[in-house]
């Protein structure tokens, strides 16, 4: 890590790279602020007010806190988190229809439906070459867009979103078993267990193969003790692979990453 923060992969003579990489607490508190604000907190508040005074001001309460996260991002103009956004359209269309048919049971079946669909996207964005899960990525480790161009981590990232429509349909698999056979109360926490559980999981297998996907190309992954990258080589060589800034490899240098 340099001293102005920047990222450094280092070359050698025997062309091996290294990549530094934030700490996992970088990653979790980059991360963090987005996941609270569009999934935990509004869930929490959701189950707290359906305790409390039932589904209807459960529903008004967990739209009403994601609105409010949106606004205050808009007046400090501050860039939407994606999950954000898609959960507020998410939840106003839930909220609508539950309010329209009374039942709590069209409430949670919609996010079930919706993940099954974004499962499928996932896979379908995949087949077309586009995978839908770049533009989800920047919200977790913002990465430039050259790096994002590169071979290697265009294959990475269509496999990925193979793997992560696996996940998705496996959840909504489960959600679904349980809102047949689970009460209100027992469901949402039940759901949120779940939830949790295939995610992390499925975050865990994505660094992972993230980082054998870089072995691969030999670039060693190094985690450091603090700096969020955007990555970016200074020069690309063979399939996406850094070259020293004058072109030569042979010697032992650094190649700043910014």
């Amino acid at each position: 890590m340099s001293d102005d923060g920047l990222a450094v992969a280092e070359v050698s003579s025997s062309n091996h790279h290294i990549l530094h990489m934030p700490s996992p607490r970088d990653f979790v508190r980059h991360a963090l602020p987005s996941i609270l604000e569009s999934t935990i907190v509004p869930g929490l508040i959701f189950y707290a007010v359906l305790l409390a005074s039932g589904f209807k001001g459960a529903v008004v309460a967990a739209l009403a806190w994601s609105y409010l996260a949106a606004g205050r991002r808009a007046i400090r103009r501050e860039r939407m988190p994606a999950l954000l956004l898609l959960g507020i359209v998410l939840l106003t269309a839930r909220t609508l229809i539950s309010f329209v048919t009374g039942s709590a049971f069209l409430y949670f079946i919609q996010p079930t439906a919706g993940t099954a669909v974004v499962a499928v996207l996932f896979g379908a964005s995949a087949l077309l070459g586009r995978p839908i899960i770049e533009r989800l990525a920047h919200d977790f480790c913002p990465l430039d867009p050259e790096v994002m161009a590169r071979p290697f981590v265009r294959r990475f990232f269509l496999r990925l979103s193979v793997l992560w429509s696996i996940v998705l349909l496996t959840n909504a698999g489960f959600v679904l078993w349980l809102l047949f056979e689970s009460s209100l109360k027992a469901f949402v926490v039940e759901r949120a267990v779940v939830s949790y559980v295939l995610t992390g999981g499925g975050i865990v297998l994505s660094t992972l193969w993230f980082v054998r996907t870089m072995r691969g190309a030999g670039i060693s992954v190094r985690w450091s003790l603090k700096g969020m990258p955007a990555v970016v080589p200074v020069e690309v060589a063979v399939d996406g692979l850094a070259s020293a800034p004058n072109g030569n490899v042979g010697e032992s240098q650094a190649v700043y990453w910014h």
